[in-house]
């Protein structure tokens, strides 16, 4: 699921109106009919379009708990990529050849790429979510955690609805108001959506060709860099300096093969930077991130989902199952959320503390295991949360 991280999209509303929430929803939902219309949308379409509109607790329910993503990688990965989902990508490569050659030709995104995300956001469309998406973006906006993300959307959804592609009381999908096999929020569709299949609309709840050709062009416009990799399994060898792992420290391929960095399959991308990432350690997996996997963060924030996705394409594109090796226990709820409470007692911004280790974690966790004499590998263990 794409999460609503396009700031950009504050540009489409005032900065006052932007940040109304709360209070009662009717009068809430009054106040986006009147902004609505002062844009110049049809004030009978503007009626239509909020008709029956209604705050859902679900939502919110879902917005609070995506326990999934505390998941360490290894086992995350294992979770989500089974021989079935293997097997049936394969399958839809296949009936879907000619959308992924045009995808290529046009946009430069290899067809795994797109693949893996089909099957994870919606299981190549059998779980498309039920959440009726204007009530979902209604009730996100009146919520005053993130409303700024998500009251852009609303009109998004209404100029959709104005083009014959959204139906306000039948449209769903997913909790945060995501549509459609490859789950893409309004705005996006309004930007990037493509008529695949040539039928005159974009229809991405139904149309594979539409959702695959519309993600595609997404992933272009955020940066995808034509005919590159994005992640390649490799070796690190005895006496490597870990402390040189992670987004931050990106070097030349030929930089890192001097290093003694080999590929496990095949051989590192020349010309390219890269940054080496150990998601469980230095005892665990190791992957370089080339520069097209930065592009995924825009897609989803979430560490452990990208890195997850982005191997799951090169899997289905011939990749082996990497080497999972043995990697020293992390830490997970309760225990996690302890570290990063004694890491903001330390001055460091990890963010929410959520039990989640994301970026902002790591790079605190790199410094004081520095700090503390430990190997500075980014991965939260019970000796450093007890040296803490």
């Amino acid at each position: 699921m794409r999460l609503p991280a396009l700031f950009g999209l504050f540009l489409m509303t005032a900065g006052p109106v932007a940040a109304q929430c709360g209070g009662s929803f009717p009068e809430f939902v009054q106040g986006l009919k009147t902004e609505a219309v002062a844009k110049g949308h049809d004030a009978g379409k503007v009626d239509t379009f909020f008709r029956g509109v209604a705050q859902d607790g679900g939502v919110l329910k879902a917005d609070r708990a995506q326990g999934v993503f505390q998941k360490p990688f290894t086992e995350f990965a294992r979770r989500l990529i089974s021989q079935s989902r293997l097997d049936r990508g394969k399958a839809n490569a296949a009936k879907y050849d000619a959308v992924f050659d045009r995808i290529e030709r046009e946009f430069g995104v290899s067809r795994g790429v797109l693949l893996a995300f089909w099957a994870f956001e919606t299981d190549y469309g059998a779980v498309q979510g039920d959440f009726n998406t204007r009530n979902a973006l209604v009730t996100l906006a009146h919520d005053c955690r993130r409303p700024e993300l998500f009251r852009p959307q609303i009109f998004a959804a209404l100029e959709l609805f104005e083009h014959g592609d959204f139906d306000p009381a039948t449209t769903t999908g997913a909790w945060a108001g995501e549509i459609g096999m490859v789950q893409m929020l309004p705005a996006d569709i309004l930007e990037n959506g493509v008529d695949g299949d040539g039928d005159g609309h974009v229809r991405l709840k139904t149309s594979a060709p539409d959702a695959l050709m519309s993600g595609g062009k997404m992933l272009s416009g955020l940066g995808w860099r034509r005919g590159e990799p994005w992640l390649q399994e490799v070796v690190l060898p005895a006496g490597f300096d870990w402390s040189l792992t992670g987004l931050q420290e990106d070097r030349s391929t030929a930089d890192w093969a001097a290093l003694g960095v080999k590929a496990r399959s095949g051989a590192l991308a020349p010309g390219l930077t890269g940054a080496i990432l150990i998601p469980e350690g230095h005892k665990g997996p190791a992957f370089i991130a080339y520069p097209n996997f930065r592009v995924y963060f825009e897609w989803n924030q979430s560490f452990v989902y990208v890195l997850t996705a982005a191997y799951f394409a090169t899997r289905l594109e011939g990749a082996p199952v990497f080497d999972a090796r043995s990697p020293e226990a992390g830490l997970a709820g309760a225990e996690m959320k302890a570290l990063q409470q004694k890491l903001v007692a330390r001055g460091y911004d990890v963010g929410k503390v959520d039990g989640i280790l994301g970026q902002r974690t790591r790079d605190a966790v790199r410094a004081e295991q520095a700090r503390l004499g430990m190997v500075v590998d980014g991965w939260p263990t019970s000796e450093l949360l007890l040296r803490l």
